[in-house]
């Protein structure tokens, strides 16, 4: 792989926040017509959180992998690069298409979370980049288990 391959964070559920503004706006509207501002202010709520939740930053995080590192990057800043040589180990549940690529401290440390994972992104391309980690990381720092837990 000789030039780098960029992997973005995606929101794991955007069609539960779409209809919680969709609903949250129908609850707004009926609440304000009906006079019921509970119900309006509650529909309101509603709506700014799934529109928090579609525009978070968290949504312009990247993985950038290369011949010589893992980067995590969040609009161009880099949060952090682990050289491939600095893997610990990386935790495999290839049914599940999850990892956890260990750099030694969590903030050196990233989850791919694959099906049925507790995690509130999911990452575009996620099997290209698991195939990328698994070609740069030794294959004596790679343990496979059939679930992250």
């Amino acid at each position: 792989m000789s030039s780098a391959s960029r992997f973005r964070f995606r929101p794991r559920q955007p069609a539960v926040a779409a209809v919680a503004c969709l609903l949250g706006a129908g609850l707004a509207v009926s609440g304000a017509i009906d006079g019921r501002w509970s119900w309006a202010l509650l529909g309101l709520a509603a709506v700014v959180l799934g529109l928090l939740y579609l525009v978070s930053p968290a949504w312009r995080t990247e993985v950038v992998v290369d011949d010589e590192a893992l980067e995590v990057q969040n609009r161009g800043d880099r949060r952090f690069r682990l050289p491939w040589s600095e893997v610990r180990r990386v935790v495999l549940a290839r049914a599940r298409g999850t990892a956890f690529v260990d750099g030694g401290t969590p903030d050196r440390s990233l989850l791919l979370p694959g099906r049925g994972a507790r995690a509130p992104y999911r990452i575009a391309g996620q099997a290209e980049l698991l195939e990328a980690i698994l070609a740069h990381v030794a294959a004596d720092r790679v343990t496979e288990v059939e679930r992250l837990r």
